[in-house]
């Protein structure tokens, strides 16, 4: 077995329906039945130093990450919470927290993590309403849990996209690295605004790269996709990371954007490029679902895309 998301395979296999799941394993959160005709959303992630951050004043380093603050280490840990509730086009609601701290200078730690948590959960009206702290010898843990619920539009899911469907981001992407991926602000709004304006068949947040997610989404939706690579909004941070990969490769496979890509009837996605509703947001065409296979378009010519993208290793 290969990696994060053979293991989530294997695990999903292996996971049994219960009555009170509606969505279990595999898209950006789940969700259950929680109270007569209503769901609940859950989602959780864990951030590690040393794998997912630099804290500043450690001794662990990761070379070419920048060391980050706690404070800002809290935000992120919210933020890639929220911004899972988001690609659901959900509200959230609360969430829980657990920390494992180190045993030298962890209280002020937890203090600086707990302020950062809350700027970015107070943000987005997320009460904090629980969780569990640890100390031990090892490096910084935190694991955030976030509880929501579906928006009016009701829950977006990644399996909903045909063949015929123009696909959307809602920025630009790559270069992560040098900043956004600790001071994104995650697109719930923009998400809940959208779902309120037009039918989105399929959504998923870009966490791991763009050609990994839009893999994920194609998967869940058994059909294909082309992307158009004149047409991929290039951030200002990929265009000048000046290493021996193109902007575009930093686009594709970076991950920690945490935009959205979303898939929409053809003349439904026409629209929203005339109309561009959302007051501060740019919605960018940059290619089209198709019955089978990942290619990449560039100059008219159509290759084969290879799904790059950040994975956990599992051996």
């Amino acid at each position: 077995m290969a990696g994060e998301f053979a293991f989530i395979d294997w695990l999903r296999q292996r996971t049994p329906s219960h009555r009170r799941v509606q969505i279990g394993p595999g898209d950006d959160a789940a969700a259950l039945s929680w109270l007569a005709d209503t769901s609940c959303l859950v989602t959780t992630d864990m951030l590690l130093e040393g794998s997912c951050f630099t804290l500043e004043g450690s001794a662990i380093q990761v070379p070419g990450v920048a060391p980050a603050s706690a404070r800002r280490i809290g935000r992120k840990a919210m933020a890639v919470n929220l911004s899972d509730i988001a690609a659901m086009a959900g509200v959230p609601v609360a969430a829980v927290v657990s920390v494992g701290l180190p045993k030298q200078g962890g209280q002020a730690l937890a203090q600086q993590l707990y302020l950062g948590l809350r700027d970015i959960a107070d943000a987005f009206d997320t009460a904090i309403i629980g969780g569990d702290t640890n100390s031990w010898d090892g490096p910084l843990t935190i694991s955030v849990t976030v509880f929501g619920e579906p928006g009016p539009g009701g829950v977006i899911r990644r399996s909903g996209a045909r063949p015929g469907d123009l696909l959307f981001v809602t920025g630009p992407l790559g270069g992560s690295i040098l900043g956004k991926h600790l001071d994104f602000t995650p697109r719930v709004r923009e998400a809940l605004r959208l779902a309120s304006l037009v039918t989105l068949h399929a959504m998923i947040d870009l966490s791991d790269g763009l050609a990994a997610d839009l893999a994920k989404l194609c998967a869940e939706s058994r059909c294909g996709a082309v992307l158009w690579a004149e047409s991929i909004p290039l951030s200002e941070a990929a265009r000048c990371l000046g290493d021996a990969r193109s902007p575009l490769d930093h686009a594709l496979g970076d991950g920690e954007d945490f935009e959205l890509l979303f898939a929409v009837r053809a003349e439904v996605g026409r629209k929203l490029l005339r109309e561009q509703p959302i007051p501060g947001l740019n919605l960018v065409a940059i290619g089209e679902c198709v019955q089978q296979g990942l290619w990449l378009e560039q100059k008219g010519q159509r290759q084969p895309l290879d799904p790059v993208g950040w994975t956990h290793a599992l051996d």
